[in-house]
């Protein structure tokens, strides 16, 4: 491969983490191609891009992107594969499904709002993590929840002085 071609890549890797923020490094290695191919096609069905290139090159995309961190570096190592997304935790899940069918693939490290996450032991705490989408309908239900209290305690109240109202009337 050219240099340019490798420059060619590293900017349009470098690019695609920019634009979606977040990204899963993962090990895929030893996979057949009919499990690749079922993986590739679950990450289209879910909005996740799946991304395979040489570690060298992922390395200079991250650093491209504005991403310096020596702990995602320190993971590409044998073969990696990224999961771009703009949900932090769809490819968690993803990962988390297919590992009920195999081992693989590993999770080696994410990179979710500005936070490393290294670690397959870091799987469970992704899987739970609430999207910005997420917690912003969280944080308009607890504020609509008193006003929907007030508003609901206002109706029944006149529905009861209503009905007080009409008893003494019929009582006279």
């Amino acid at each position: 491969m050219r240099k340019e071609e490798k420059q060619e890549i590293v900017q349009a890797l470098a690019e695609q983490i920019k634009s979606y923020g977040n990204f899963y490094i993962t090990d895929t290695a030893d996979l057949s191609v009919e499990k690749i191919n079922n993986i590739r096609r679950k990450c289209f069905e879910q909005g996740i891009v799946i991304k395979v290139a040489k570690n060298t090159l992922i390395s200079k995309a991250l650093l491209e992107a504005g991403i310096d961190s020596e702990e995602l570096r320190s993971v590409l190592k044998g073969a990696s594969t990224l999961f771009l997304s703009e949900s932090g935790n769809a490819p968690a899940k993803l990962i988390k499904q297919l590992r009920k069918e195999g081992d693989k693939p590993v999770l080696k490290a994410a990179y979710i709002q500005e936070t490393a996450f290294v670690g397959d032991d870091q799987l469970n705490a992704l899987v739970t993590l609430k999207s910005k989408d997420e917690l912003i309908a969280d944080v308009i239900a607890l504020l609509q929840s008193p006003a929907k209290n007030v508003i609901s305690a206002l109706q029944s109240g006149g529905n009861t002085i209503s009905g007080l109202v009409k008893a003494l009337e019929q009582r006279d």
